[in-house]
């Protein structure tokens, strides 16, 4: 009966298309599946007895504590305007340069998933403020919006990115798993640490690729990307930039710098990175009970939603293995012709074609819990698969029709800018991505040369 399980991925993907709510969806078709087939005597509901463990685990998961901390620090420093004079500074910084807003966006994009991770905060911030300033000197439409949106979604693979978080969380369990499987009854961890390592030289990489296409554009089609003009700089300029750039600065040197150095997890790091974002605002003189009390009640709603999309999850992970699911996609893995170059081809693959139509949670921990296991079973470094399926999410957030990063620009951007002109501008960037993705594969060194130094 295990085609039931092949059955139960095809309704929750038209579910989810539906629009019904991810986490009731995996939640409810899962055990919607569960008994129909005990019905039939293809499922045993003895899996269902050990959801309580699930749950318990997931509420005592001190790694999954560093989700609620970073989200409060992104949203306290969306709040404290820190974007705004970012972005501001860097403008005057390139006055005068041929496509040097679209650097700056570039850069302002980069500081702010250094810092805060939140794709959403950070789109929507570089929509309101640089888009229009964008159109208005003469930059291409496309290109505006494709440099904003894909700037948006460096916070998915520069740490601290709540992706590698969710992934890191999914990927020990999945490590673990696949070593005692293979009979090794002490197994090694996979820390989101590792992920976080491993994530710095493909996304500076990205960060290089983007500014590089951006100058291209400037000597092949000058039309497109033109100088960088404006109201003359104001006496303190220096002052400026240092004021702008030092506080994010610190912040990223915090966080980033406490786990790479050892001295604290990644979830201490969180509780380091909110208080010195709260510090930051309170500086700024932009922290007071209203502010406090969005940034908190923002916080409680993502961090909910997450956190239900996990429990969701657990019970679709039970009534999956339970129909005989996971010996099924083992099966057909591993029998690929090829070996694991196929079967790791196939995965992204499927991945990409899923980025067009779900959200990287979906993805994260539908799919990832189902084929890491076996992939890792195979060979295949945990550290560079976490990175490869990282930079395959990316893209989700660019790839139409549901690419998030594309929702949250439309929703601020200028009604005269055609939602088309919006999704063919990400296509570029969508290409560079898959050329990161190819150099990654081709030379894993990139990923595992920096962890393997620091450990």
């Amino acid at each position: 009966m295990e085609w039931l399980s092949l059955l139960l991925f095809v309704v929750l993907f038209v579910a989810l298309l539906i629009g019904f709510p991810v986490a009731f969806t995996l939640a409810g078709v899962s055990l919607l599946f569960a008994l129909i087939a005990n019905l039939f005597g293809a499922f045993d509901m003895d899996f269902l007895q050990s959801l309580p463990n699930r749950i318990f685990g997931i509420m005592h998961n001190e790694t999954l504590v560093a989700v609620p901390l970073f989200v409060f620090m992104g949203i306290m420093l969306e709040q404290s305007k820190i974007a705004e004079q970012l972005l501001t500074t860097m403008d005057e910084l390139m006055r005068g340069v041929k496509g040097g807003l679209g650097i700056a966006v570039i850069l302002v994009g980069m500081l702010l998933a250094a810092s805060t991770g939140i794709v959403g905060a950070t789109v929507v911030t570089m929509g309101l403020l640089a888009l229009p300033t964008m159109l208005k000197q003469g930059y291409c439409p496309k290109l505006a919006s494709g440099t904003i949106c894909a700037s948006g979604t460096l916070g998915q693979i520069i740490p601290p990115s709540i992706v590698l978080i969710l992934l890191g969380d999914v990927l020990s369990s999945s490590y673990q798993q696949a070593q005692l499987n293979q009979g090794i009854f002490s197994p090694e961890t996979l820390s989101v640490g590792d992920l976080f390592i491993g994530a710095l030289f493909p996304g500076m990489l990205l960060v290089v690729l983007y500014m590089l296409y951006i100058l291209f554009k400037a000597f092949t089609q000058p039309d497109s990307v033109p100088n960088n003009v404006g109201n003359p700089v104001a006496p303190g300029l220096s002052k400026r930039v240092i004021g702008s750039l030092l506080p994010p600065l610190v912040l990223i040197l915090l966080v980033l710098g406490s786990i790479l150095g050892g001295f604290a997890t990644p979830t201490e790091a969180a509780a380091l990175g909110a208080l010195g974002a709260t510090l930051l605002a309170l500086g700024k003189n932009k922290l007071s009970l209203k502010t406090m009390n969005t940034v908190m009640r923002n916080t409680l709603q993502v961090t909910s939603m997450i956190f239900m999309i996990f429990i969701g999850a657990a019970l679709f992970s039970l009534v999956f293995r339970g129909l005989g699911g996971d010996d099924l996609m083992h099966e057909l893995l591993s029998n690929l012709p090829g070996g694991v170059f196929t079967a790791m081809l196939l995965v992204m693959v499927l991945m990409f074609v899923l980025g067009f139509f779900l959200d990287f949670i979906e993805i994260t921990y539908v799919i990832v819990p189902v084929v890491a296991p076996i992939l890792l079973m195979m060979g295949v470094d945990p550290i560079w698969l976490g990175i490869m399926i990282a930079i395959n999410l990316q893209t989700a957030f660019l790839t139409p029709p549901f690419g998030f990063a594309l929702f949250y620009l439309r929703g601020v951007a200028p009604k005269e800018l055609l939602t088309a002109d919006i999704y063919r501008g990400t296509i570029p960037f969508i290409a560079i991505q898959l050329f990161v993705l190819a150099i990654v594969a081709i030379w894993p060194e990139i990923v595992t040369w920096l962890p393997s130094v620091i450990y």
